[in-house]
């Protein structure tokens, strides 16, 4: 299973426009390989450079398995969506307060739909997840303040 951008390489800048100093939009993301036992797809993207510690600036599951891409500044019709760090359901781009961070994107599929209400946030989601997991992939993107 892989996760790419047609946006930006692994461990390359994100363009700015899907960071706060542009739109704060998601940016495109492409899901290939996705296992066939699956039956959901869940997605999160944290900055573990933060300074107060991990960042989680999105958090999505029960996407479907059939899911090939995720377009700019949009959901798949099945997905939801839980708090980031901010508090927000929604996307929240990069917006480092100095230097160059880290934003991790982690795709995993899992053998169920999860059943969670849209106040699950990014720790309640990794325990619901346990055990579920049948792939994981990442794609890691930069930004500079």
């Amino acid at each position: 299973m892989n996760i790419t951008s047609p946006a930006f390489a692994d461990n390359q800048p994100i363009p700015a426009r899907y960071s706060c100093k542009g739109d704060n939009t998601s940016p495109p993301l492409a899901i290939a390989g996705v296992p066939a036992a699956a039956k959901s797809l869940a997605l999160i993207m944290h900055d573990p450079d933060a300074p107060s510690g991990d960042y989680v600036h999105w958090v999505v599951w029960n996407m479907l398995p059939s899911t090939t891409e995720i377009a700019p500044n949009s959901l798949p019709t099945s997905a939801e969506q839980g708090p980031n760090t901010s508090g927000r359901n929604s996307y929240m781009g990069p917006c480092p307060p100095s230097g160059t961070h880290r934003y991790i994107f982690e795709l995993y599929a899992l053998s169920e739909k999860l059943q969670l209400a849209p106040s699950t946030g990014h720790d309640q989601l990794v325990a619901a997840m346990d055990g579920r997991i049948l792939a994981k992939a990442t794609l890691t993107g930069l930004f500079s303040h």
